[in-house]
């Protein structure tokens, strides 16, 4: 099990560590819900050092890119971030990412912590023009600090504008003291702020400067348990939860990050696939009757045929329902339909919603 540079800092919080995609991770401190509606409505720290960065450079870097990812990397510029996935040969996703362009020549992708070996010899396998790869993930330390209060909370601590940066572009300066840290106005909570990348070596000194800055704002470390929660509720995905190696971008509801207008890994018939249209959607419900939406939960009609399967479902803290994400056939797949979640064997009625189930 592998320990993050702030291992000992989380253990010294009291927080409850739980193995994670190879990691000994908070999952919480003072419970889900007060860290969630911490996020929510002021700033919430999340160490996720555990995410992956590799580094490509050189000539053919966007060429590389381009040929593996479904996203059209041809349009960042420097200092702008793009969502991206790796489709796999035969119509799933090798994993989902973001893509930074530090310069013309050269790129960060951020991959998920379970698929960094896995994203590697991906990417390696097309790698046929001598781009340079760097795999940076075991030394860099990453901190996502969330909320509508984080650009007030952190200011003090860099000359980068903090408030002025749009929604994802990053920024190079010094933070906390610390040179070189890269700043992106990224996140996975749907409640605003930034992502800070550092050296493992400067994670105690900006992890303190960072509460200290965030103190007058109740600034609270935040757990994996929570950083689901507010993910769930922006109908975001996870990557080995409502996507993976067998779910299509198209079914996903990620045909937004999918661009014909290049040929990448399988677009000829993820093409043919949009055009003829799929047969099943990934969607959002909300519980009517009580009970509660897990993984794998069968989803069936008013006759209890099935016609598909939850990826995600949780106990909203913001919303106080029941919510939850799963692919259904097509044809039930519009707003406002009345399906049934199958819990222990009993039909338990819920509705389709839009995306995301919090405004």
């Amino acid at each position: 099990m592998k320990n993050t540079a702030l291992t000992e800092k989380h253990i010294a919080l009291g927080a409850k560590m739980v193995p994670f995609a190879g990691y000994n991770m908070p999952v919480q401190y003072e419970g889900i819900n007060v860290e969630h509606a911490a996020v929510r409505s002021s700033v919430g720290v999340f160490d996720v050092s555990h995410m992956g960065e590799f580094i490509l450079k050189g000539e053919n870097a966007l060429d590389l890119i381009q040929r593996v990812t479904s996203n059209d990397a041809a349009k960042l510029y420097d200092g702008k971030i793009q969502y991206s996935c790796l489709p796999n040969e035969n119509g799933g996703i090798v994993d989902d990412l973001l893509v930074y362009r530090i310069d013309e020549k050269s790129y960060m992708l951020v991959v998920n912590a379970s698929n960094i070996e896995k994203d590697w010899n991906w990417i390696q396998k097309y790698n046929t023009k001598g781009v340079e790869m760097h795999n940076i993930s075991d030394k860099t330390s990453l901190l996502a600090i969330q909320g509508p209060k984080a650009a007030e909370a952190l200011q003090s601590l860099t000359d980068i504008d903090l408030a002025s940066m749009e929604y994802y572009s990053f920024k190079k300066g010094k933070f906390a003291g610390v040179d070189n840290v890269l700043v992106s106005a990224t996140g996975y909570t749907g409640a605003g702020g930034f992502e800070i990348y550092f050296e493992n070596e400067n994670a105690n000194q900006i992890w303190d400067a960072v509460f200290a800055a965030g103190a007058a704002f109740n600034i609270k470390p935040i757990g994996l348990g929570a950083r689901d929660t507010l993910r769930l509720e922006m109908g975001f995905c996870l990557y080995g939860n409502d996507i993976d190696d067998n779910t299509s971008p198209i079914e996903a509801g990620l045909g937004w990050i999918t661009k014909f207008n290049k040929e990448f890994t399988n677009s000829k018939a993820l093409l043919a696939q949009k055009e003829a249209g799929v047969k099943q959607k990934l969607v959002g419900f909300e519980m009517i009757d009580r009970g509660i939406p897990r993984h794998d939960y069968k989803i069936v009609d008013a006759n209890g045929n099935e016609i598909g399967r939850v990826t995600s479902g949780t106990q909203s803290p913001s919303l106080q329902k029941a919510i939850g994400m799963g692919y259904i056939n097509k044809e039930m797949s519009q707003e406002g339909t009345e399906v049934f979640i199958d819990i222990r064997n009993t039909k338990i009625k819920a509705k389709v919603v839009k995306f995301p189930f919090y405004k």
